[in-house]
């Protein structure tokens, strides 16, 4: 049923586009379109709409704003309470550095392979 429509659509689609008949009824339905655009009462409903949806942005935000600084400050909060020791990991740590575990079973060669079991 999708295949249908959507070729309907398409065929009415190149109508427009494709002949000049259909280029006059496309200018025709966009005029009709700007005019409706242009209608005090539909203009209406789009500056209520608006309206509507600043209102639920700033009220979301001041909500999310809210909601990230007690995330912030428990974090500051739980930061605090560690120990000197993780500070000085913290900076000898190098996010280039590859670490490898010896301990680890080899897991390397199962890494190799794709999920259909080619070599990548």
């Amino acid at each position: 049923m999708k295949g249908k429509v959507a070729f309907v659509a398409g065929a009415g689609l190149g109508y427009l586009l494709g002949t000049r008949a259909g280029r006059g009824q496309f200018e025709k339905i966009k005029g009709w379109a700007s005019d409706m655009w242009a209608d005090p009462r539909v203009q209406g409903y789009v500056h209520d709409a608006q309206d509507q949806a600043m209102q639920f942005a700033k009220d979301q935000g001041s909500a999310l704003k809210d909601k990230a600084f007690d995330a912030a400050k428990q974090a500051v909060a739980g930061a605090t309470g560690s120990s000197a020791s993780s500070s000085q990991d913290r900076a000898d740590y190098d996010p280039d550095e590859i670490l490898i575990d010896p301990d680890a079973p080899d897991a390397a060669l199962d890494d190799e392979l794709d999920p259909n079991g080619r070599r990548l």
